[in-house]
């Protein structure tokens, strides 16, 4: 295993696109922070953003979680272009001559996917904790470590979408199309969604129940927007005779489908790899 993860490391070490792209990342990460220090002037009235609970235990976890999501696309770029470079610069057919096995090179690209995500994920916390520590009104130990399950679906959520950039750099080889594929598909399945809520099954969840499997569609339902849970929202919604009536909680069934969905990803980047003439 860890010889597997020197490899890729190694390659990604010399790669500068990839350094500035992952450095980028997680500089975007810590902007969250930058929130709290903005001041809004409306009529007169200023307050800022962090004097509205966005940083208060546990709620911090599901919105950071939320917006940190956001920026899992830069990593995507590294590690779609990380598959295509294999191609580009010949060196996935060079890693075979040397001994390894197309198991093994799928087994590290996804280790490296692994540790992208577990990496990014801690470092969230890390964020997550010192904003919460520094700004929340709720600093009991059983509050702060309650919804916890945010930074489980985040974990999860992005090695799904790390598996599925993964197969897309096999699939397509190149980088620009990888990511114009990722496109198109969350544009084919938000039109699928439309044509069964408002033509096939109008009127009814069917259609909610269906896309729920749907792989961008499940990763998102992971993690679900946080923003009507704020106190000053709720307030404002309840004085115009409004409620919101959501489902916050991250469930097991769909953890289960953006796993699932991972499995299918790096089986079919395995096969596909398999079956093609390198």
């Amino acid at each position: 295993m860890l010889r597997l993860l020197n490899i890729e490391f190694q390659k990604l070490r010399y790669n500068k696109a990839a350094k500035v792209i992952t450095i980028t990342y997680f500089v975007l990460i810590t902007f969250i922070a930058l929130i709290a220090s903005i001041e809004f002037n409306f009529a007169g009235v200023k307050f800022r953003i962090a004097d509205q609970g966005i940083f208060n235990f546990p709620y911090i976890w599901h919105f950071n979680t939320f917006i940190g999501a956001w920026a899992k696309l830069f990593l995507a770029i590294v590690i779609v272009s990380m598959m295509a470079n294999e191609y580009s610069h010949r060196t996935l057919k060079q890693n075979l001559i040397d001994g390894l096995s197309k198991k093994e090179f799928i087994g590290s690209k996804f280790l490296t996917v692994l540790v992208f995500s577990l990496v990014s994920t801690l470092f969230l916390f890390i964020v997550s904790m010192i904003l919460g520590l520094s700004f929340s009104d709720y600093n009991e130990f059983s509050i702060i470590f309650s919804d916890l399950e945010y930074m489980v679906a985040y974990f999860v959520k992005l090695i799904g979408f790390f598996a599925f950039c993964m197969f897309l750099g096999i699939l397509v080889k190149r980088s620009a199309f990888a990511l114009g594929f990722l496109f198109i598909w969350w544009i084919v399945e938000n039109i699928i969604y439309a044509v069964l809520k408002f033509k096939v099954f109008k009127g009814t969840d069917i259609a909610d129940n269906i896309v729920q499997f749907f792989p961008l569609e499940s990763m998102d339902n992971l993690i679900g927007e946080p923003f009507s849970r704020l106190n000053f929202i709720q307030t404002a919604a309840n004085q115009l005779g409004e409620s919101f009536q959501k489902d916050y909680a991250v469930h097991w069934y769909e953890i289960l489908i953006v796993l699932t969905w991972t499995v299918i990803f790096i089986y079919f980047s395995y096969a596909l790899l398999k079956k093609r003439d390198l």
